[in-house]
């Protein structure tokens, strides 16, 4: 214990939670409901030529899919963070839980384009209710220090999800078909949802979620809304989210197989060991930059700009490649770098957390998800309508990612003074504030 007086360490804060073996129960619930929800999300990336020749459409149609699950996610992040904030994390990954359940079942049996994207949608209402209650769970029940590793084991937890889609989803869909595999599949949400309404608590002490806000009705809601997003470090957050997450959601959710297999010449095989990869670099990256985040957290903007221009380098190395086909190495080092993508983009959660307090949590880290599907939504549409528009062309289409990028840094390199400079002022006053505190 600190002795009386003693001024903590950075992002050790009075009553802080203890974390221990049973946060790390509680919160593998609600990380597990996480997993599956990403198992959902990116099958559809195994599944894109299947379901071409299952509805019958083009590229256009077929990115459709995609930007409706995610138009859903993104449109859903603020609310989801107000009923996070309001609710807790249980009653919402409940409800999230029995959505994308239903969701992928209703994929799997739906006899119509029409059908399925209903279902794709209702997926996306229920995915979107899970990555913010997670991020919070932690939150509540481990230490404040260990914020940023704590997100990045979350975000491991989803390259997981993504690991069993590249190689469990695509391998069954080979032997037993689009229904089975995605009915099957279903079963796995209906034992998350178990899993949270008997053994997830909101918080350390008797498990009740802390009381909703005094004030209620839209005007406290605009008020939550509108003080995350004053924060320099909330819209730093988002920006980065947004200018790192894309480039390879875009390529495991969707475009990734077709352009290794269409634009490439590859194997499905060979391709889907390349999504694969991509899939495994994000895990072991993620564990380091959480670690290098926790000790130095300086080391921030220039890992989101490191990440993002090595992204940008070897997007365009692969895209100028004078042949027809770039070589393996080259396409080898484009999924390890696109693995860096998803690790960088949880350094916006720890941009936006310690500009917000604890009752805007939720509502913060609303906004800044919803900067990199944002992003992906945009990049799919623009894939797919270039591909449609110039017969197939794989380079002029994926040109678009630099467009995006492009803007993130102007983003990123105009907001990160302002927030460096009022966070130092924060961590400050925190200190100062617990030297008062009685022992």
């Amino acid at each position: 214990m600190s002795a009386p007086g003693a001024i903590p360490g950075p992002g050790v804060l009075p009553g802080d939670p203890p974390g221990g073996r049973r946060a790390l129960v509680v919160w593998g619930v609600g990380a597990g409901v996480y997993f599956v929800a990403i198992i959902f999300r990116t099958s559809l990336g195994v599944a894109g030529l299947d379901a071409a020749d299952r509805f019958g459409v083009n590229a256009s149609a077929l990115s459709t899919f995609s930007i409706l699950q995610l138009l859903v996610y993104a449109g859903m992040q603020i609310p989801v963070g107000l009923l996070v904030d309001r609710l807790g994390t249980r009653k919402v990954l409940t409800i999230g839980a029995a959505l994308f359940t239903l969701g992928q079942l209703g994929f799997a049996l739906s006899p119509s384009y029409g059908m399925a994207l209903a279902s794709r949608a209702l997926l996306g209402c229920g995915d979107a209710m899970t990555f913010i209650s997670v991020l919070r769970l932690g939150s509540r029940w481990f230490p404040a220090r260990r914020g940023p590793l704590i997100a990045q084991v979350a975000a491991v937890f989803g390259m997981l999800g993504n690991l069993v889609s590249t190689v469990v989803v695509a391998r069954l869909l080979q032997d037993v078909g689009w229904t089975a595999t995605f009915a099957g599949s279903s079963v796995a949400g209906a034992v998350a949802l178990v899993l949270v309404v008997f053994f997830l608590k909101d918080q350390p002490g008797d498990g009740v979620a802390a009381a909703p806000p005094p004030h209620r009705g839209r005007a406290f809601l605009r008020r939550q809304i509108a003080l995350s997003w004053r924060e320099p470090g909330t819209r730093l957050g988002m920006w980065t989210h947004f200018t790192t997450q894309f480039p390879a959601m875009v390529f495991m959710l969707l475009w990734g197989m077709p352009f290794l297999i269409e634009a490439q010449g590859l194997a499905r095989d060979t391709a889907g060991s390349l999504l694969t990869l991509v899939v495994l670099v994000s895990m072991v990256v993620g564990l380091v930059y959480g670690q290098i985040i926790a000790r130095h957290h300086a080391a921030r903007v220039p890992l989101v700009l490191g990440t993002v221009g090595v992204t940008a380098l070897v997007w365009a190395a692969t895209l100028a490649y004078p042949a027809d086909h770039a070589p393996m190495w080259l396409l080898i080092t484009l999924c390890t770098v696109l693995g860096a993508g998803g690790p960088a983009s949880m350094i916006g959660f720890d941009f936006a957390r310690p500009a917000n307090p604890p009752e805007r949590q939720g509502t913060a880290s609303g906004i800044v998800n919803v900067g990199g599907f944002t992003a992906s939504m945009t990049t799919l549409l623009a894939v797919g309508m270039l591909l449609d528009a110039t017969g197939g062309d794989y380079r002029i289409a994926f040109s678009s990612v630099f467009v995006l990028e492009a803007l993130g840094i102007v983003q990123i390199l105009r907001l990160k003074g302002r927030a460096a400079r009022l966070e130092r002022e924060r961590l400050v006053a925190s200190r100062v504030e617990a030297v008062h505190v009685p022992a």
